[in-house]
């Protein structure tokens, strides 16, 4: 009789669903189980007057409306709350499908207005879903731009309600609900209700870690927002890592040991004080790496970096086998921080470029410039000349080149002169870059554009409308800055576009470089324009030489011109093809330079040359030097110091039978 006198009630009290009431029902007395459902059925949004509120919070989706011994039930008419153990007990792992139904709902909103507009038609606000919208609300403004929250947001009752809830007594909240609402507000300016919540949510969270009550989730959730808020300079997140450090790893979810890096990283010159504890998640992360998704080992990656943990080796290539399987899946910015740790790690490997083409082949014309600028950054300081990359990248360029900024064209472009390499659609890309320059010209900062433009001149296109401009004093002058002088590098490029100027434009008559501007050597300790010469290598070709021509002094070698390049080793002719002592400075007919090419002079695993050597065996060519190639992939099949003689034999004297020696 009670069960149907209630469900009446019901018609006429509230329209809300209250989870939990018919358990009651079915144990409770009935004069009891009307008081309970009084108390239950008031509405948690009310006046915001301090004597008159009475909101009620309660977890709802988690917990039975009935105590553990099913009998002792509070009062009607007070406000319900668990004791305060009960809210620091940990919370399930597994929810119900109606339990997790309100997360989803707020996971898919996409605007705070939305939000607020939610949590305004529930009956009750569970601390949990309290502190999840606090961290949706967050999210959404990241989303939007700079983290602030309009001010209509601020003054709405609901959020005030919201923020008041966790306000008044946060030792109600779970652990959970706890760090998760703390986390929602690092980032949101602390005005309107937001200023007096941080400080509550924080000085409970400073209790219950001194009490040792929190779990390893919620102590990582908890470092993180601490990093974010205080730094490396917080004392409750050197407790944070601390207490970490006494807990076992076996008991950390593949997430927490992400955490624990960003916690770590967020104080890097404490490194070595860590460092023992950082060996031991470093060895144990091996084995969770299978279990993290494509953004946990983006973060990881770069957490590894920021740390300079290069001695993590087995984690580093366990990272770079599951990193292969993930490209597809990765965010622009997540790729991005891979790219860079394997940079910084110097990690390569055959799968994952092919990973790369497939990828970046799939995207085509819709690939994001951020996306292109960093892959193409990547082939460039690894040597990788991935023809299907630089195609796709190409095309994309020349149909879309409006959407990349100055410093992308800049990052796009370089890679094919130093790759040394021309794209089928190679016309019209170096079209575009120009159409680009002559509009924008002023928009590329000096370095960065005689970067762009020395490349170009490395594949023969030659960037003979602008020479005039980057030759003039007022450019020069831009380049300098506030520099007492210009780079080393600078110079270097400014002397090879002037010496190619020469050699391969002789149709310009602009403006010519300064002697003052020039280098001597474009083979310099820091910032070379020519790659060293492999000693190895030109050890074993000093043995062939020396039994080829008799003696030493038939050859000179690391000869300086005075055309800037270093020649590995020259070689003198006379008119009548005689070989010459390298001291003998008259009746020279010809000179040979010998270029001993090692593998740091092509691109990775391929036989095709840098930019930068290309260029400067092309430039010899035109300054009359008989270039002769020795390159390594050749001298590695010689077998015996009878081969090395006639492999050199050949290529210096095959094409003159009449020299002597």
């Amino acid at each position: 009789m009670a069960f149907i006198t209630l469900r009446r009630a019901f018609c006429h009290t509230s329209v809300f669903w209250i989870p939990g009431a018919v358990v009651a029902l079915k144990i409770h007395p009935g004069n009891h189980i009307q008081k309970v459902v009084t108390a239950r059925l008031r509405v948690w949004f009310c006046p915001l007057q301090p004597q008159l509120f009475r909101v009620r919070f309660h977890h709802a989706y988690c917990k039975n409306f009935h105590s553990e011994n099913g009998n002792d039930l509070p009062p009607a008419g007070e406000p319900w709350f668990p004791q305060a153990q009960d809210w620091n007990q940990p919370e399930p792992s597994l929810k119900t499908e109606d339990e997790e139904m309100p997360f989803r709902r707020l996971s898919s909103l996409a605007s705070c207005e939305e939000v607020l507009s939610f949590l305004s038609t529930l009956d009750t606000l569970p601390a949990a879903l309290a502190s999840a919208a606090l961290l949706r609300i967050w999210e959404i403004e990241k989303r939007d731009g700079e983290p602030r929250l309009p001010k209509a947001v601020l003054e709405d009752r609901v959020f005030q309600a919201l923020c008041l809830r966790c306000e008044r007594d946060p030792s109600c909240l779970t652990n959970a609900a706890l760090v998760t609402a703390l986390q929602s507000l690092v980032i949101l300016p602390p005005v309107g209700p937001l200023s007096s919540l941080m400080p509550s949510l924080m000085a409970e969270c400073q209790r219950r870690l001194r009490r040792g009550s929190l779990e390893v989730r919620h102590l990582c959730v908890l470092g993180e927002s601490l990093a974010r808020l205080q730094g490396a300079s917080c004392e409750t997140l050197e407790l944070v890592i601390c207490q970490l450090q006494r807990e076992n790893l076996e008991t950390f979810a593949p997430e927490d040991i992400v955490s624990v890096y960003r916690i770590l990283q967020a104080c890097p010159e404490e490194v070595d004080k860590h460092q023992m504890f950082l060996n031991t998640v470093n060895n144990f992360s091996v084995s969770v790496v299978p279990y993290l998704s494509p953004k946990s080992i983006s973060h990881l990656l770069a957490a590894l970096v920021a740390l300079d943990q290069t001695h993590a080796r087995p984690l580093l290539i366990k990272l770079g086998k599951h990193v292969v399987r993930y490209i597809p899946r990765f965010t622009n910015d997540e790729l991005r921080k891979v790219l860079e740790a394997f940079l910084y790690f110097g990690h390569s490997d055959r799968f994952f470029t092919e990973a790369l083409e497939q990828h970046v082949a799939s995207l085509c014309l819709s690939l994001d410039p951020a996306v292109a600028s960093s892959v193409m950054e990547y082939c460039s300081r690894k040597r990788i000349l991935s023809k299907p990359i630089f195609d796709v990248v190409a095309e994309n360029f020349v149909c879309q080149s409006e959407k990349f900024s100055p410093s992308q064209i800049s990052e796009i472009i370089e890679p094919f002169g130093k790759l040394n390499y021309l794209p089928p659609n190679a016309p019209a890309l170096f079209r575009t870059v120009e159409k680009v320059l002559l509009s924008h010209f002023h928009h590329f900062p000096p370095t960065m554009l005689l970067r762009l433009l020395h490349s170009c001149a490395l594949v023969e296109r030659h960037p003979a409308n602008f020479m005039s401009r980057i030759f003039s004093p007022l450019f020069l002058q831009r380049l300098q800055g506030k520099e007492s002088h210009l780079d080393r590098l600078s110079l270097a490029q400014l002397t090879q576009l002037f010496l190619t100027s020469v050699l391969e434009c002789p149709f310009y008559k602009g403006p010519k470089l300064l002697p003052k501007y020039q280098v001597t050597s474009f083979l310099t300790p820091c910032c070379s324009l020519e790659t060293p010469m492999d000693l190895h290598l030109y050890k074993s070709v000093v043995i062939g030489l020396i039994d080829l021509l008799g003696s030493r002094l038939y050859f000179a070698s690391k000869v300086l011109t005075p055309y800037y390049y270093t020649i590995d080793v020259e070689i003198k002719l006379d008119e009548d093809g005689f070989v010459l002592p390298f001291t003998v400075d008259e009746d020279i007919h010809k000179r040979v330079a010998l270029c001993v090419d090692g593998p740091q002079r092509f691109c990775l695993g391929s036989k095709h040359l840098l930019g930068k050597e290309a260029i400067k065996q092309r430039h010899l060519r035109l300054l009359g030097y008989q270039v002769v190639q020795v390159p390594y992939h050749e001298l590695e099949l010689l077998k015996s110091r009878l081969e090395l003689v006639d492999y050199l034999q050949r290529k210096l004297f095959s094409q003159s039978p009449t020299v002597h020696w």
